[in-house]
C-alpha cells in the first residue's frame, strides 16, 4: 500500500531513506502491523467483555469516559487495532488512518486527553462505515453530528460530543503504541467492546486469554443460575472478611 507521502520510507534493511529529516518521531505512519489470528480473535465475540477482562486480572478495561454513543444491533464489537496517536484536537493523522483502514479494523485513537474538539463527524464516520467497512472506532475524545451517528447500526465509542471541530495540522502517528482510556494499545492488539465498554487483548497472549475466558464464562453462567434458583454459595464472604481482619460488631453505631 502506498499513501504517497513525501516522507514515506522503508523500515527494513540497512538503508532508510528520507528526503527531509533523519528521524520523524511524532510524524510517522507505519503501513504495516502484526495481525492477530482471525480464528482466535472472532471467538472473543461470544464472550462478554467483562468476563475476558476478569481473566486479565481486571486490568484491561479502558476508562469509562469512553462509552458507546451509537446504536449497533450487534452488541459485541471485535477487531484488530489500527492505532492513531493524535495531537490533542487535531485529526490529520486520523485522516491518514482512514486511507489505510481495512475491512474489520477497529480504529483506536489517542488524543492527549483533549475534550474541546470533535475529532470526527458524520462524513468521516460514513466513510469508515460504508466504504472501508471497519468493525468500529474507539476515540479518547469527542465526536459531533451525534443526532445522526447516535442512531447508526455501527459501533462508535467516544467520550462525548461537541460542535467544535478539529485542526488538521499534525503532528501525529499511525500504527504505533498508544494509550487510550489509560490502557496501552499496540497495533494489531484485539479490541473487544460491548455496552459495558472497551477492553484491550494483547495480540501475543490472545490464545491463552481466550481459553481462560471460555472457562470463566462457563463458571459465571453457573453462578448466575445459582443466584436465580437460591443455591448461591456465599460462605466466601465471611472467610474473606476474616482474612482481611474486618471487625464484625453486633450493635448500632453511635455518633
Amino acid at each position: 500500500m502506498t499513501l504517497g507521502y513525501n516522507r514515506a520510507r522503508k523500515t527494513t534493511g540497512q538503508t532508510r531513506e528520507r528526503k527531509v529529516f533523519d528521524m520523524a518521531v511524532g510524524k510517522r505512519i507505519y503501513l504495516k502491523r502484526h495481525m492477530p489470528d482471525p480464528e482466535v480473535m472472532m471467538q472473543f465475540k461470544t464472550i462478554p467483555a467483562s468476563n475476558t477482562c476478569d481473566v486479565m486480572e481486571r486490568n484491561a478495561a479502558m476508562n469509562p469516559r469512553i462509552k458507546l454513543v451509537s446504536s449497533p444491533k450487534d452488541q459485541m464489537m471485535v477487531g484488530p487495532a489500527l492505532t492513531v496517536k493524535a495531537r490533542g484536537g487535531d485529526n490529520l493523522a486520523l485522516h491518514a488512518a482512514l486511507n489505510m483502514a481495512q475491512e474489520g479494523d477497529v480504529l483506536v485513537v489517542s488524543n492527549e486527553g483533549d475534550n474541546t474538539r470533535a475529532l470526527m463527524g458524520e462524513i468521516m464516520m460514513a466513510y469508515l462505515r460504508y466504504t472501508k467497512k471497519v468493525a468500529g472506532i474507539v476515540l479518547d475524545g469527542p465526536i459531533r453530528d451525534i443526532d445522526e451517528i447516535g442512531k447508526w447500526d455501527f459501533p462508535v465509542y467516544a467520550t462525548g460530543t461537541t460542535p467544535g471541530g478539529p485542526y488538521k495540522e499534525g503532528p501525529g502517528e499511525v500504527n504505533v503504541p498508544v494509550a487510550c482510556g489509560e490502557i496501552s494499545v499496540n497495533p494489531g492488539d484485539i479490541i473487544l467492546a460491548d455496552p459495558d465498554g472497551v477492553i484491550v487483548i494483547p495480540r501475543k497472549d490472545a490464545a491463552q486469554i481466550l481459553e481462560d475466558a471460555k472457562k470463566f464464562q462457563a463458571a459465571d453462567e453457573g453462578k448466575l443460575a445459582a443466584a436465580k434458583n437460591g443455591t448461591a454459595k456465599r460462605e466466601w464472604v465471611e472467610k474473606t472478611l476474616a482474612a482481611k481482619e474486618f471487625e464484625i460488631i453486633d450493635g448500632i453505631y453511635e455518633p
